[in-house]
C-alpha cells in the first residue's frame, strides 16, 4: 500500500535505475515523498526513469557511473551528499547476468566481469554510503541478491557465487554498524519480469514461467514493495536478513 508520506525529507540512492527492479525501486521511493538519485552507466539509460519520477512530480537527480569503479562510486555518493546534504537509504541493485556455461568452460573474462559487477559493484557502494550514514548518524543499506544466493544454479557458477557472497556481506555489515543505527539488509528476487529475464532466457520467458512454483514471474514492482518496507520505520527491527521474494524458486 502506497504512503506518499512514508519517505517525506529522506534522500534514496538507487542503482541500476534504468530498468527492471532498480527502475520500479526508484518511482516507488518517489510516489512516497522521498527525493531520488538513480545511477545507471549512462545518462540515456536512465532518461525514461527520470522522466517517469519528474511526471509522477519527484524529485530526481541522474548520475551516470559504473558501480565496479571505484572513482565513479566515490563520486556519485559525494555528488547526491552535495546535492541534498544526506543520504538516508541505499539500494544496490546494479547487477548483470552470466553467459551459462558449466565452471571449467567458464573465461575468467567473464568471472571477472560478473563478480566486479555484482560484488565489487556492491561493495564500492556500500563502503562510500556507509561511511555518510556513520557521519549523519543512521541509514538503511538494501542490497541485491537472488534466490541464486541460496541454492547453486546449473550453468550459473559465477552468478551465484557472487550473489552467495553479496549475502556474507550483508549479514557481516550488519553487524558492523548494529549500534550505529544503520541497517543492512538484502532482498532476494526470483524470476521477474525484466530485461535481464529477458536475455536470461533468450526470450523463451516460459522457460522462467515453469520454474516458479506459483506459475508466474514476479513483478518489479513487488520486490520494490519489500525493499520499501526494509527501508521504511516499520523494518527498523530488522538487520541482517536475506528475504525472499521468489514465488517459492528458493524452496
Amino acid at each position: 500500500m502506497s504512503d506518499a508520506h512514508r519517505f517525506s525529507g529522506k534522500v534514496a540512492f538507487v542503482t541500476g535505475a534504468a530498468s527492471g527492479i532498480g527502475r520500479a525501486t526508484a518511482l516507488a521511493f518517489a510516489a512516497e515523498g522521498a527525493r531520488v538519485a538513480i545511477l545507471d552507466r549512462t545518462e540515456d539509460a536512465l532518461a525514461d526513469t527520470a522522466d517517469a519520477v519528474r511526471r509522477a512530480g519527484g524529485e530526481v537527480l541522474v548520475i551516470a557511473g559504473d558501480v565496479s569503479e571505484p572513482d565513479h562510486v566515490e563520486a556519485a555518493v559525494a555528488r547526491v551528499v552535495a546535492t541534498y546534504g544526506r543520504l538516508d537509504i541505499a539500494f544496490n541493485n546494479a547487477g548483470v547476468e552470466n553467459k551459462a556455461a558449466p565452471v571449467h568452460s567458464i573465461e575468467l573474462a567473464e568471472w571477472d566481469r560478473i563478480l566486479d559487477i555484482n560484488l565489487r559493484g556492491t561493495f564500492l557502494c556500500m563502503k562510500h554510503e556507509l561511511a555518510q550514514m556513520v557521519r549523519q548518524g543512521g541509514g538503511v543499506v538494501v542490497n541485491t541478491s537472488s534466490g541464486a544466493g541460496v541454492r547453486g544454479v546449473a550453468g550459473g557458477a559465477s552468478y551465484a557465487a557472487s550473489k552467495h557472497a553479496i549475502i556474507g556481506l550483508t549479514k557481516s555489515a550488519a553487524l558492523d554498524y548494529a549500534k550505529q543505527n544503520i541497517r543492512v539488509n538484502a532482498v532476494l528476487p526470483g524470476n521477474i519480469e525484466s530485461p535481464m529475464m529477458d536475455r536470461f532466457t533468450d526470450g523463451d520467458i516460459q522457460k522462467a514461467i515453469d520454474l516458479e512454483p506459483v506459475g508466474r514471474l514476479g513483478k518489479p514492482e513487488e520486490i520494490a514493495d519489500a525493499v520499501l518496507w526494509m527501508s521504511a520505520d516499520r523494518g527498523a527491527f530488522v538487520t541482517g536478513a536475506a528475504i525472499s521474494v521468489d514465488g517459492g524458486w528458493s524452496l
